[in-house]
């Protein structure tokens, strides 16, 4: 049983450049050569997974790299096919390593006769034979109760802060921005890591969709204002928000997102839209029209994830990866003066 020695990877079809990315970041680290574990991931004609595995993984540490992002269902069953692959070729530990976290808004049941998908899924995962996992900003932290496992969930809270200090000179003039009160503790994390100011915008819907009004509870005239917030999909209460921040005197409204879903019309509504810039993880792979928007911008999540990996496979502490002295080192090609 290799556990504690060096890990390997694996990716489905989901996010490759992200995989690759922390593969790159995984070789800098230990000073070897990490590559993607040969295997192939397919469909056969009437879209049934097939998956096959090249190498030889009995008794070794593995890390299947893949987000269950749209298309969800498919991405969903390839990590599921993976790990009975690995499961079944003797693979010591199996961790699933999901950078964005799938059909995680429906964690509760909001009205009569609603599944609870967050734990259905939760229990596929398990069933499967994935021993571990590891992801990103869950958009509920009970969905980790869920998991009869180990959850490893990082933030990219500390990611953003780095950013910002980077980019941003006057942190004395910025405001953070929860864009919903149930969004209000993630929004004060990051406030008191900038030391910065925090604002809300109080939504109210008139219906599953549509925001019938918004208010902004804060001082936000004359200020730099950062919205926070987990997951944009289709950008529309987002570019709500920030057109609302402006009228109410900021001087610039910025969006840090750590999910950037970006469905259908978002592309459009973010380009049109009061915002200076939206900046994003690359947990999900983006498209075409994501890299070519002027104002979006994309945060590499491989030098945390990397990490992370190589600190479960040794034993040792994910959690001190949210404290800015351990990541500030991990970051420091990309934040220099971090």
């Amino acid at each position: 049983m290799n556990v504690g020695f060096q890990p390997k990877l694996m990716s489905g079809n989901a996010n490759r450049p992200l995989a690759q990315s922390i593969a790159k970041r995984m070789s800098f680290h230990l000073g070897t050569q990490v590559g993607l574990v040969n295997a192939r991931v397919e469909r056969f004609n009437d879209q049934e997974v097939f998956v096959e595995v090249y190498e030889n993984v009995r008794g070794e540490d593995m890390f299947i790299i893949q987000s269950t992002s749209n298309p969800a269902n498919d991405n969903l069953m390839e990590l599921l096919i993976m790990t009975d692959a690995l499961r079944r070729s003797s693979a010591a530990r199996i961790t699933a390593v999901i950078p964005y976290f799938g059909y995680a808004r429906q964690d509760r049941r909001t009205k009569a006769r609603t599944p609870i998908s967050a734990k259905l899924v939760a229990n596929l995962i398990a069933g499967a034979g994935i021993e571990r996992v590891l992801t990103m900003d869950l958009h509920a932290a009970q969905i980790q109760g869920f998991f009869d496992l180990p959850v490893d969930n990082l933030y990219a809270s500390p990611v953003f802060a780095l950013d910002i200090r980077h980019n941003f000179k006057k942190l004395d003039k910025i405001t953070v921005v929860s864009p919903d009160v149930g969004g209000v503790g993630r929004a004060r994390e990051l406030a008191e890591r900038i030391g910065a100011d925090l604002a809300i915008v109080d939504k109210r819907r008139s219906a599953p969709g549509e925001v019938a009004s918004m208010t902004v509870i804060g001082e936000v005239k004359d200020r730099v204002c950062i919205i926070i917030d987990d997951i944009c999909d289709t950008a529309g209460t987002l570019c709500k928000a920030a057109g609302l921040l402006k009228d109410s005197g900021a001087t610039e409204v910025h969006a840090y997102i750590s999910h950037g879903v970006l469905s259908g019309p978002a592309v459009e509504r973010v380009t049109k839209s009061a915002l200076k810039s939206l900046v994003i993880t690359d947990t999900i792979e983006p498209t075409e029209a994501v890299a070519a928007a002027p104002n979006i911008r994309i945060v590499p999540t491989a030098p945390i994830f990397g990490q992370a990996i190589l600190n479960i496979a040794k034993g040792t502490s994910v959690s001190s990866l949210f404290d800015d002295e351990t990541l500030g080192p991990v970051y420091e090609r990309f934040y220099p003066n971090a």
